[in-house]
């Protein structure tokens, strides 16, 4: 116990946002599916692949990684098979497992080109956007949002739908104007809000289903600072407080400490100074001896929240400035699987305050609750579609039973009306679709036009969408 002074345990609340997901820069897709095709024997299996969490596995027969669209439209034009493409591997659900191909576009990456008059960027969809934030941050330039890991690839992020927080910032995909996509049959596509719009309403969030996204050209913003503020309350002050801080402040969230009684509130706000503020970080501290304490007295609840309420001082703040995508994005190293769901923002608060509940009845539970705002967009597949949202998401240690994350904390969501996010475990099916995405029909003619064959699809995707496998 001696690990978790008062100072330390805000310090690390305050440094990392006592983020739950605490992950780390993934590695490259490439390099990880190439050494551990290096490694197996002559077989069949040439390209065994596994996410970051371990939840999701892959033996499929070969890898691609293509320099160029050219270069994949030609293998699209010369092959057959089923094809899925990686990026970080930072989903939890099986959207890349195939016995086909794994198609990663690590080597389709950078910034293209920016456009100062119509504050729009262009680039490969393969960018990671730990990468494109700092080439734009480069060239004057940032991204409006972020999610709170920038590990990801583009394309990978605005196909699962991807997002921070903030009640006026939607999703990555909603500043998308134009994407470039390789379809199954090999054809360059183009497509916007005025050149195939419903190719493109269908394409921002599409779960991989359509074809291969290779660029993308999005609204930027001119490169920005921004000061974060921590805090601790009780949680039931600051669920109070939640929309009015929702709406005072560029970003806001906040991480419910299970078995503590209180949360962390997180603001975000422009930050036109030029004083660089980094408090040293401590959040795997933090989460060890949420752990610790977890383990030594998870039989006894009410004791459990006694000791952390003595060792977590509410009094204090921690205040950093510095650009935008150093202060939005961490790198956070420890494993875990997740949940999340995006429920009407009316309703956010009921279902926030189910949620703690629900988790509390397990004494297992010592990872953070995250609870963000997103604004409504048009992308027919997001989970923001014409919905302003409210998410809450749930997180388990790599390691440890995560099974619950969907068998009781999903019956919650779905009283909600709880979208999923693509990207994370969820109890949703293709039954659940058509009532809570008013253009999933639209969707399924779009992907059926595309991909006739179902090329682009693996198991997961061929159940959700109600495409028999192929003979």
């Amino acid at each position: 116990m001696t690990t978790l002074s008062r100072r330390k345990a805000l310090q690390a609340i305050a440094t990392a946002g006592v983020a739950p997901a605490l992950a780390s820069q993934a590695p490259s897709a490439l390099a990880a599916v190439s050494d551990a095709a290096a490694a197996t024997s002559s077989g069949a299996v040439k390209a065994p692949w596994s996410n970051w969490s371990g939840s999701a596995k892959a033996a499929a027969a070969t890898l691609q990684t293509p320099p160029d669209a050219a270069a994949l439209q030609q293998w699209m034009r010369a092959s057959t098979g089923a094809v899925r493409c990686v990026g970080a591997g930072h989903s939890f659900m099986p959207l890349v497992p195939t016995d086909g191909t794994i198609l990663s576009l690590d080597r389709m990456a950078g910034l293209l080109s920016t456009d100062k008059a119509a504050m729009t960027a262009t680039f490969q969809a393969g960018t990671r956007l730990a990468q494109l934030s700092r080439q734009l941050d480069q060239a004057g330039f940032g991204l409006r949002n972020l999610p709170d890991i920038d590990a990801q690839s583009f394309a990978g992020a605005i196909s699962t739908g991807t997002h921070g927080t903030g009640a006026e910032l939607p999703a990555l995909h909603a500043d998308v104007q134009a994407l470039q996509i390789v379809t199954p049959r090999g054809e360059l596509l183009e497509c916007s809000a005025q050149k195939q719009p419903d190719v493109f309403a269908a394409a921002k969030v599409s779960l991989g289903s359509l074809g291969v996204l290779t660029q993308a050209t999005a609204t930027v913003l001119p490169a920005y600072s921004l000061q974060r503020k921590v805090w601790l309350k009780p949680v039931e002050e600051l669920l109070e407080a939640a929309p009015t801080l929702a709406k005072q402040h560029r970003h806001f969230e906040f991480y419910y400490l299970p078995f503590t009684g209180y949360a962390a509130g997180i603001t975000h706000d422009v930050y036109t100074g030029t004083d660089v503020l980094h408090p040293e970080a401590a959040d795997e501290d933090m989460l060890r001896d949420l752990r610790h304490l977890r383990d030594w007295l998870g039989r006894f609840p009410d004791l459990r929240r006694w000791v952390a309420k003595k060792l977590i001082d509410p009094d204090q703040t921690e205040l950093a400035q510095d650009r935008s995508w150093k202060l939005l994005s961490t790198q956070r190293p420890t494993k875990f699987n997740e949940s999340e769901c995006h429920v009407p923002r009316e309703l956010g608060i009921a279902c926030v305050r189910e949620v703690i509940k629900t988790l509390e009845r397990r004494n297992d539970v010592f990872f953070p609750m995250e609870f963000r705002f997103t604004k409504a967009d048009d992308a027919w597949l997001s989970p923001f579609y014409q919905r302003d949202s409210c998410s809450i998401a749930v997180h388990a240690a790599v390691g440890e039973p995560y099974d619950y994350l969907v068998a009781e904390i999903a019956p919650v969501f779905r009283k909600f009306q709880g979208r999923p996010h693509w990207g994370k475990l969820h109890g949703h099916t293709a039954a659940d679709m058509p009532a809570l995405y008013p253009r999933w029909k639209d969707f399924l003619a779009v992907r059926a036009q595309l991909d006739p064959t179902g090329r682009m699809l693996n198991p997961l995707l061929r159940t959700l969408f109600g495409v028999p496998s192929a003979t």
